[in-house]
């Protein structure tokens, strides 16, 4: 042979030769994957992140995939941006690696230990856990713990290969055979589009796809590179040897994998709360049954052999239905019951399970539990404080409902105080018991003497005073319902109103301090001339004759200034004429000072007081009252007139439609007529009003039929006809003649051509029949009745001014009752309220933040992990700090001396010295009174009983202690606010170990 052919027959044996190594070798790596772990896993060392302070300059969140979006790491843009307009601020975040940064921004999902397990986590003051929900909450905690029938049915349905041991550095991410058969599909599918293609996901890539993939799907061949990408050099973060990643994969897959979502529960994840919610079996019990079948040397009783196979099956139907379990689950069980039937067979056959266990197994039946897998019952008393966090956190985050919130991988740090809240909730559990009640003290007069305890309900509230903000340390009751009457409810908290009136009294002296302290003699008289009101005089006449023009002076006057407390005097308020009594009836017949009526909390100088406040914001509203009520010309007038024309107007109106609505034309007018009176001529008003354009055939039918048996002649239908047609009278006039309000007249017309009209529809269409149904209120010779309408709404246009000053100060609702008897508790409150105004007094006139939630703690250890505290801000002026420093005076003289005297003395410091204590008490007895004509009492009804007493303890805590009894069983009670006073005396031992907690220094704010 030539020398040339040699050379190329050596040249084609090279070749050759390369050909077969290099199939070897990838035939090598296919099985042993050890030139990947090489590369991948040097590759995935450098992915890494840490937390560092501040905002990350290299954070990337991701926008889709159903875990990122249960756990909230999808929203967490949204979160931030939320939580930092409302006055949080980052401290601590993720930053990543530049490797990792560029493989995200790449396309692919951020490697690293995923979470199986997360959920809300609050933590108390201390960081002991307050309250944690963990999803799923049935789960392996690790590989060992799964049966190995479980991993062995798992991997003969999924991955075969994953485990393999003679391979430590095996990609689970890849299974070669199987990915070559799809791509051998693809490409047969090609030409027959029908063709259906066996799934090439292994146990990794599913995790990837159903964790982080859009709608957990696999949309293209580019989603699926991603998933394997990703999947792979997650598998070796640790490292080459993949050994420990294989198991826990399997581990992952199993307590994560997607079984739909099932009413009551929601979404369901993995297999311990697949078996659950579809099929109600214990999860614990189904592992027990599946670990051994029985000991060495014994056999199985038939029932275990039954309970065994059931079990079994329902894994196994629960790990095919991860395929389409929205089909298999939800749309055809019978499918599922099938292909579980067609695997059994398949398992048998192939080793996993022996023939016994596939009889049995193919003999139960799997049927899927028919209630809804509701959750364990818990007691909303042990988790009041933690649902009011939870209720907070959802506008702050901007979440919908619960069981989104629960779900977030989120720690909240709160200010709670966890011993005392559960010691505290401990005593209110009891307190049903009456003589568990009796060893507190709780009974006698004006006690729990009378009553059932169990249904008085109690809420306690404290929080601490900082440098900077409020700490709420407990929020504890015993009702045993979503419902926090300390801040959900309207209650009537009686005199604890005499609090805010007080406030609001000393207020006004230190306004007219600051307008005429500096004057002298001769400006304050010029002033004095010109004044109306009660307060401006007395302010204007004591600066005058006092040596010490002091603010601190005039608050001292206004304390001392007297009142009668007679209860003889009607006072006109409210729109009516009214009488108030005292509690006390020994009070009746003195004048006594400010300071001591609210020791002892006397009704009727707080009527008067309050009487003094309108008076003065009346004067500071318009300009001469006065002139405008002894002028029935006076240019003002009648813009009051029409706005009283206007809102009492609009008042029938609303009551009238409520009758009304929902009727057809026939039935509004059968109504109407039904209210009158059976007088053929106001019959005649009334149809003429409501159907102008009816013949006079049609009017005659009417009459005969209201007037059944009168001899009704056509003459005189035809005058009645003519005398009342649509122009003949005014809308006042008609309703005069017909007895009816002309209002309710207007509005059963109305209807006749617009039977569907809304609430506002009809409102907006009245605006000229309320006045004219008014207009004989315009006239002047009625000056009296004008009068008591423009007083009205001048007293009315008062009580706006002194809401928002009110509000201001933590007043909760959005309006008060215009009359003086708000003095007294007529406009509610709220506990919590009441807190936040001791607050502002205990701290001199500032008014603070109130804190429960310090910190939030999204996504730790992941790197999206983000945390935002609260930042610190200034306390806000609200209240003069001698007006403050004035009430607590008044406050400590209550508890000291007045009706709260029975709490002094009941706490007591490390040093054995007495800790002063302040409050105001308040009883409120809520009634539904109807009266009748000529003010006759028709029905008084016992709406609900409510003892409230407001304290403070010391400088740094105070709060709220609430006795409430709702509904008609309130009457059966007879307790004051002593009873709320006792049980914080009772709950001072209990509390104690907080007061004796070291202050905070710095306390973050909005």
């Amino acid at each position: 042979m030539s020398r040339f052919g040699w050379r190329h027959v050596f040249k084609f044996g090279v070749i050759l030769a390369v050909i077969a190594g290099s199939a070897w070798g990838i035939a090598a790596e296919i099985r042993t994957s050890r030139l990947q772990a090489l590369i991948l896993s040097r590759f995935a060392q450098d992915f890494e992140f840490s937390v560092g302070a501040g905002a990350s300059p290299s954070i990337y969140f991701p926008t889709a995939g159903p875990y990122n979006e249960r756990l909230g790491y999808a929203r967490l843009p949204s979160f931030i941006q939320s939580l930092t307009a409302g006055g949080f601020v980052i401290d601590r975040q993720a930053q990543l690696s530049p490797q990792l940064s560029s493989f995200i921004t790449r396309g692919g999902f951020p490697v690293f230990h995923e979470k199986t397990q997360a959920g809300l986590r609050l933590l108390d003051r201390s960081g002991a856990t307050l309250f944690h929900e963990s999803y799923p909450g049935r789960v392996y905690p690790s590989f060992e713990t799964v049966p190995s029938l479980v991993t062995d049915t798992l991997l003969f349905i999924e991955n075969r290969e994953l485990l393999d041991p003679r391979h430590p550095n095996r990609n689970p991410a890849v299974e070669w055979d199987r990915l070559a058969t799809v791509i051998v599909d693809f490409v047969r599918q090609i030409g027959n589009p029908g063709l259906n293609i066996a799934g090439g996901s292994t146990l990794a890539t599913q995790i990837e796809k159903y964790r982080h993939s859009p709608e957990g799907q696999t949309l293209n061949a580019e989603g699926k590179l991603r998933q394997m990408v990703s999947a792979s050099l997650r598998a070796y973060l640790d490292g080459p040897d993949t050994t420990t990643v294989r198991r826990r994969i399997v581990t992952d897959y199993l307590n994560s994998t997607p079984l739909t979502a099932r009413a009551g529960f929601g979404e369901v994840h993995g297999l311990g709360d697949g078996l659950w919610a579809w099929y109600g079996a214990d999860f614990e019990t189904v592992n027990r049954l599946l670990r051994a079948p029985a000991p060495a040397g014994l056999a199985l009783t038939g029932s275990e052999i039954e309970r065994r196979a059931l079990a079994y099956k329902q894994v196994l139907s629960l790990l095919l239905a991860q395929r389409r379990p929205s089909f298999y689950l939800l749309s055809d069980g019978a499918a599922l019951r099938r292909l579980t039937d067609t695997y059994l067979r398949l398992l048998a056959h192939a080793g996993i399970i022996d023939q016994g266990l596939r009889d049995a197994a193919l003999a139960a039946e799997l049927r899927f539990r028919q209630d809804r897998p509701t959750p364990a019952p818990v007691s909303f008393v042990e988790r009041k404080a933690a649902n009011a966090i939870r209720s907070r956190l959802l506008p702050m985050l901007g979440l919908p409902s619960l069981y989104q919130l629960d779900r977030l991988d989120l720690t909240v740090s709160t200010t709670l105080d966890d011993p005392v809240q559960e010691a505290v909730t401990g005593v209110l559990r009891q307190l049903r018991d009456r003589a568990y009640a009796e060893t507190l003290g709780l009974t006698g007069p004006r006690l729990l003497d009378k009553g059932d305890p169990a249904r008085v309900i109690y809420s306690v509230t404290l929080m601490e005073r900082g440098p900077n903000a409020n700490y709420v340390r407990l929020q504890a009751d015993n009702l045993d319902r979503p419902l926090d009457i300390n801040e959900g409810a309207k209650l009537d908290l009686g005199s604890t109103a005499k609090l805010r009136t007080l406030v609001t009294y000393l207020e006004i002296a230190a306004t007219l301090h600051g307008r005429y302290g500096h004057l002298g003699r001769e400006e304050l008289a010029a002033v004095e001339s010109d004044s109306s009101d009660p307060l401006t005089l007395w302010a204007v006449r004591h600066l005058s004759a006092a040596k010490d023009k002091s603010l601190a002076a005039l608050l001292d006057a206004a304390m001392a200034r007297r009142y009668s407390a007679s209860p003889a005097e009607r006072f006109f308020t409210g729109g009516g004429v009214h009488r108030f009594g005292n509690f006390d009836s020994a009070d009746d017949g003195r004048v006594m000072s400010v300071a001591e009526a609210f020791r002892n909390s006397v009704n009727l100088v707080f009527i008067r007081m309050m009487r003094d406040i309108v008076a003065f914001h009346i004067a500071e509203g318009t300009d001469g009252a006065g002139a405008l009520l002894a002028d029935p010309e006076h240019p003002a007038r009648r813009h009051y007139l029409e706005r009283f024309a206007d809102r009492e107007g609009s008042d029938f109106l609303n009551r009238f439609y409520k009758d009304y609505r929902g009727r057809s034309p026939d039935e509004a007018l059968n109504l109407l007529a039904s209210r009158i009176r059976p007088k053929l001529e106001r019959f005649a008003v009334i149809f003429r009003s409501v159907r102008p354009d009816a013949d006079l055939d049609t009017f005659a039918a009417f009459l005969r039929e209201r007037m059944p048996g009168a001899d009704i002649d056509p003459a005189t239908v035809g005058r009645l006809y003519e005398k009342h047609a649509p122009g003949r009278f005014n809308l006042a006039d008609r309703g005069y003649l017909a007895r009816v309000h002309p209002l309710e007249l207007w509005l059963a017309a109305y209807l006749q051509t617009h039977p569907g009209a809304s609430r506002s529809e009809m409102l907006a269409a009245s605006d000229a029949e309320r006045q004219a149904a008014y207009a004989w209120l315009f006239k002047t010779r009625r000056k009296s009745v004008q009068d008591t309408r423009v007083r009205t709404l001048l007293e009315e246009d008062a009580f706006v001014r002194i809401h928002r000053a009110w509000q201001r100060l933590g007043y909760p609702f959005d309006s008060l009752v215009p009359s003086y008897a708000t003095a007294i508790g007529s406009s509610a409150d709220r506990p919590a309220a009441l807190g936040e105004l001791m607050g502002i007094i205990l701290n001199d006139g500032l008014r603070l933040p109130t804190i429960r939630i310090e910190r939030l703690d999204f996504a730790v250890g992941t790197p999206y992990e983000t945390a935002l505290k609260r930042k610190l801000g200034k306390a806000e002026r609200v209240l003069a700090p001698e007006v403050a420093a004035t009430v607590r005076r008044a406050l400590r003289d209550v508890a000291e001396n007045g009706t709260a005297r029975r709490i002094d003395g009941a706490f007591v410091g490390e040093d054995g010295a007495v800790i002063p204590i302040g409050g105001k008490t308040g009883t409120g007895d809520h009634r539904h009174v109807r009266y009748g004509a000529g003010r006759q009492l028709i029905e008084s009804r016992v709406v609900n009983r409510t003892a409230t007493f407001v304290f403070f303890i010391g400088e740094r805590f105070f709060g709220t202690i609430t006795a409430h009894v709702p509904g008609p069983e309130a009457a059966e009670y007879r307790f004051t606010s002593g009873l709320p006073a006792q049980l914080l005396k009772a709950l001072a031992p209990t509390l104690q170990p907080l007061l004796a907690t070291q202050a905070p220094t710095a306390v973050p704010t909005l």
